[in-house]
């Protein structure tokens, strides 16, 4: 069975060395078995989950979704009701932030098109950060 060492697995998963062994640390991978020299040395199995969570964290999931999804994973028969759940919870909290950054936006925007690029002194943007009052959005 082909190992990788810590190097080959970063390498490969493209992720770092310090968040593998915290991975390691929090349990979402398994300690890997080790050289006579101490060497970590990494089944293909763990490959394929590092692979997992580097993907779920690029799509911004919680150390906690993925340790529900690790842990579902170990059940393959189980209806995936409970990983649907926490999908869909993700998705509305990332609708939430695109709304969020659609409004800060439309804020910037105006706050741009207000500014005549004058001087400091009568610049509309440093009146705007002065006082929320005149924003055009709750941000």
């Amino acid at each position: 069975m082909k190992e990788y060492s810590i190097g080959q697995l970063s390498k490969q998963c493209d992720v770092k060395v310090p968040t593998i062994r915290y991975y390691e640390e929090i349990a979402l991978l398994d300690p890997p078995g080790r050289t006579a020299g101490g060497q970590r040395r990494y089944p293909p199995s763990a490959l394929e989950r590092l692979s997992m969570i580097a993907h779920a964290r690029d799509l911004g999931f919680s150390i906690d979704a993925i340790r529900e999804f690790i842990r579902m994973s170990n059940h393959p028969t189980a209806p995936c009701v409970d990983l649907d759940k926490i999908t869909e919870k993700h998705l509305n909290d990332v609708k939430k932030r695109i709304k969020k950054l659609q409004a800060l936006e439309t804020e910037l925007t105006a706050m741009l098109k207000s500014c005549d690029h004058g001087q400091v002194a009568d610049c509309r943007i440093l009146q705007v950060l002065s006082d929320h009052d005149q924003c055009q959005t709750q941000h």
